[in-house]
């Protein structure tokens, strides 16, 4: 893939910058968007980025779905979600770069989906999490019956997908939805500071932590704690760890490499 037709990709110094670009449908999910989100998930890794910031331009951040690909909306739900959400979903999932997620305007259906899949999201305050699949009869998907109870409890999860009241970025930050919600206007300059310092962080010990917090909602105990052990002796070993000692005895900020 040489170019992008429904995303913009900007690697600024070492923050790789995606922006949801079809703001005529509010940037809603088609075979062209999910399949260039994988790609540039992948190529940021490949540019040797350490930190992804993904947003949405417009007035929305993702509407969900783009039911208009075809006359009947998506033909076969069951393939769709196989071969071109779940390959997106994974490459955000596994990706070894800390990923910030802006949410502007509203987040609906598939597109509350790909915000949660993010490391640390941030929302406007009027931004809005619709989980809107039971107002056309589906429920939901792209991970979110496997996130949202243990993100927000059972209680309100069933109440988000059931009523599909929209959850403003206050109380999402409240439920424990996202990480913080801040004023409209400030969102961007505020999401790219914070991955500007993403980027300047221990690289290796970000992916270790992102995939040891998600591994353990799954795991036992004692499981988790040989995780952490291995998951330890592989940050240890790296540059940035001496890097961080070295600094802490000297009294000064550290300079990570990510390496």
């Amino acid at each position: 893939m040489t170019g992008y037709t429904v995303i913009r990709y900007v690697l600024a110094g070492d923050v790789a910058e995606i922006t949801l670009d079809r703001p005529d449908t509010l940037n809603s999910l088609n075979a062209a968007m999910r399949s260039e989100l994988k790609h540039a998930v992948e190529r940021a890794q490949a540019e040797k980025a350490r930190a992804i910031l993904i947003t949405g331009e417009g007035r929305a951040f993702c509407s969900g779905q783009d039911l208009g690909e075809s006359e009947t909306g998506i033909p076969d739900v069951e393939r769709t979600l196989r071969d071109e959400y779940e390959p997106m979903a994974r490459a955000i999932m596994e990706c070894d770069l800390p990923i910030v997620v802006a949410v502007n305007g509203t987040a609906a259906g598939a597109g509350a989906s790909l915000a949660l899949l993010g490391d640390i999201v941030i929302a406007g305050h009027a931004s809005q999490f619709v989980i809107a699949f039971a107002r056309i009869g589906l429920m939901p998907d792209v991970a979110l019956t496997y996130f949202l109870p243990r993100q927000v409890g059972l209680a309100r999860a069933m109440g988000m997908a059931m009523t599909t009241e929209p959850v403003d970025g206050q109380r999402a930050a409240e439920w424990g939805l996202i990480w913080k919600s801040v004023p409209d206007d400030t969102l961007m300059d505020q999401a790219r500071a914070l991955t500007g310092a993403m980027a300047k962080g221990p690289t290796r010990s970000f992916s270790l932590i992102r995939k040891a917090m998600r591994a353990s909602l799954d795991n036992d105990f004692s499981t988790q704690l040989a995780l952490e052990a291995k998951g330890q002796g592989e940050a240890a070993a790296t540059r940035d760890f001496l890097e961080g000692t070295t600094a802490f005895l000297e009294k000064r900020m550290p300079a990570f490499e990510g390496r």
